[in-house]
């Protein structure tokens, strides 16, 4: 083991081709994630989705006007989408527990699983409730993937590119976003059934995943974690290229023997000396949220419409907003190893507060250039007196 930039450890690898594989089959499980968060949004504002499910909807949509903001309105339309979050925020504390006692790998196997039967259900939907439980098994393979493939990426990358790996899982987040919106794109001109379409299509990155499960291996922290000391060893030569791997090793097994040790770990953890990085982490998060950028993700088609654009253009604009996000995801992954995260954090909170201050602004002008010409049409409608 060498010293990196002074006191940072280095351990000995070297790039392989079967280590690049594990990356991308594993970073297909944010893929999935993806293309669920763009699909959604799509479909929802599709007219023959809106007339099978939600009739009240599509009339409201039909009659109101385009800067009616409440035309989907409708509870049962949102837990549509709901379902999905819902489902993955529990199945998230249920994953935590499976990747300790059966492994990253097979609960990575589980989500695919999960999501190719939510793609089954929803795409052959015939009444609300079967689209319902289709969103759950979804929402619980998003929560398996989300909690295993960022733990999987990191254990098998090496240490120094550890922050361009994990940032996979996020670069095929934006690109499955912007594969959705594209795919909702064509298939909201194919009638009556494209809905189904672009819902059966989430099916596409599950199989991958599950079939790449099959190649992948289990990581060596969790083999070492289950006392396969030997079985750790040898996959972590193979994934690193290199027979020298005791530096490594020693100290994977170092910190699981310490982890082990660890008792009521939740306790330790509301000490007063732990509360500062807890509160900064656990903000840094809730506050990323509150910039408004899921429920753009989200909803963009439906956002893009209620603002006045057409469906067309709704829809373009959503494939425009995915693709400036995979842009600004490959940027990250070229930086984050270079630069560091501190940097990216502090640049990306800069540029969140212009373009916050930004839609403020455009949003107050519309609204004021909407009142003016409500009023001129009113008053260019009105009765002339004799």
């Amino acid at each position: 083991m060498e010293l990196q930039n002074g006191n940072l450890p280095a351990f000995n690898s070297k790039f392989t081709l079967y280590m690049a594989v594990c990356w991308i089959i594993a970073a297909f499980g944010g893929l999935m994630f993806g293309y669920d968060i763009g699909i959604s949004g799509g479909v929802t504002a599709m007219d023959d989705f809106l007339l099978k499910f939600f009739p009240e909807v599509y009339e409201r949509k039909r009659h109101a006007k385009e800067d009616n903001y409440c035309k989907y309105d409708n509870q049962l339309l949102q837990l549509f989408t709901s379902s999905l979050y819902l489902a993955a925020l529990f199945a998230s504390f249920v994953a935590s527990k499976l990747c300790t006692v059966i492994g990253r790998k097979w609960t990575i196997r589980w989500a695919s699983l999960l999501f190719i039967a939510g793609a089954a259900l929803t795409a052959g939907g015939v009444n609300l409730i079967m689209l319902i439980f289709g969103r759950i098994c979804f929402g619980i393979g998003v929560g398996f993937g989300n909690e295993a493939v960022p733990l999987f990426l990191s254990e098998v990358a090496p240490f120094n590119h550890r922050g361009a790996v994990n940032i996979l899982f996020q670069l095929f987040v934006t690109i499955g976003i912007l594969i959705a919106n594209i795919v909702n794109y064509f298939t909201s001109k194919m009638h009556p059934n494209g809905w189904r379409l672009s819902l059966a299509i989430a099916a596409v990155p599950g199989l991958a995943l599950f079939l790449g499960s099959f190649v992948i291996t289990e990581t060596p922290t969790s083999l070492i974690e289950r006392k396969k000391y030997e079985k750790g060893k040898t996959v972590l030569k193979k994934i690193r290229g290199v027979n020298d791997v005791d530096a490594e090793f020693d100290q994977i097994v170092s910190a699981s023997e310490m982890a082990q040790q660890v008792k009521q770990p939740f306790k330790k953890l509301m000490k007063l000396s732990s509360m500062p990085p807890l509160i900064i982490a656990i903000f840094l998060q809730v506050f990323q949220q509150f910039t408004g950028i899921n429920a753009i993700m989200f909803y963009a088609p439906v956002l893009f419409q209620t603002v006045g654009l057409g469906n067309d253009a709704a829809l373009l604009s959503a494939v425009i907003t995915g693709l400036v996000n995979v842009i600004s995801t490959l940027v990250s992954i070229l930086l984050v190893d270079k630069v560091g995260r501190r940097v990216l954090l502090l640049e990306a909170c800069v540029q969140m507060f212009i373009t916050q201050v930004t839609i403020r602004k455009v949003g107050t002008t519309r609204c004021r250039w909407r009142a003016q010409a409500e009023s001129n049409r009113e008053h260019a409608l009105a009765p002339v007196p004799f």
